[in-house]
């Protein structure tokens, strides 16, 4: 792996992040939202993928880049809206990677596997696809779960533990069931789970 790009790449895609106008407090300190996700990614693939591929790193950092400029509102606020903006969302943070990886070079394989596993193909099938899908379900239920919680029905937040349980492997499920999580998320999954 070229280090010194790889850096690069990474420097560049929290570039494009820090410009987030919406901010989050972690720890005491502020962060625009993007720019904290992209860290709890990577830093959940550390621990549940050491050995991840340069192109995976490199995806698992890009996950939400730029993701406010593509906001949910300009969608019908429907499940149909919801799945296209997801669509149109996965083909949005495909082509911001793509563009970065270009303006330093990389080569044209790692940039389309890039943009293979952001658009989410073969997942269930390739093996790095569900990686990173796992590695997005894992940093929501540790970080965002219990927010998600508070804001909505019992029955709709079991609907997407539920669905989100569906999208992850069985190494998923056992690092989600590891997860030091307040015991009334931990509730809330058992009981989607039962």
């Amino acid at each position: 792996m070229n280090t010194e790009k790889f850096n690069q790449a990474i420097q560049l895609i929290d570039k494009a992040n820090s410009e987030d106008p919406n901010k989050e407090v972690w720890q005491s300190k502020e962060y625009p939202k993007e720019i904290l996700y992209s860290m709890r990614m990577t830093d959940m693939l550390a621990d549940f993928a050491p050995d991840a591929s340069l192109a995976l790193k490199l995806a698992t950092h890009s996950q939400h880049i730029c993701r406010w400029q593509h906001p949910r509102k300009n969608y019908e606020m429907n499940r149909a809206g919801y799945l296209l903006w997801r669509k149109e969302l996965n083909k949005f943070h495909a082509q911001k990677a793509a563009e970065i990886l270009s303006s330093i070079n990389f080569d044209d394989e790692t940039i389309e596997k890039v943009q293979f596993l952001l658009l989410k193909k073969q997942l269930k099938r390739d093996p790095q696809t569900q990686t990173l899908e796992d590695v997005v379900c894992l940093v929501f239920l540790q970080y965002y779960f219990t927010d998600f919680a508070a804001d909505h029905t019992e029955e709709k937040v079991i609907s997407v533990l539920q669905k989100t349980w569906a999208k992850m492997s069985d190494q998923g499920h056992q690092k989600a069931l590891t997860l030091s999580l307040p015991e009334h998320d931990k509730a809330l999954i058992v009981k989607a789970l039962s």
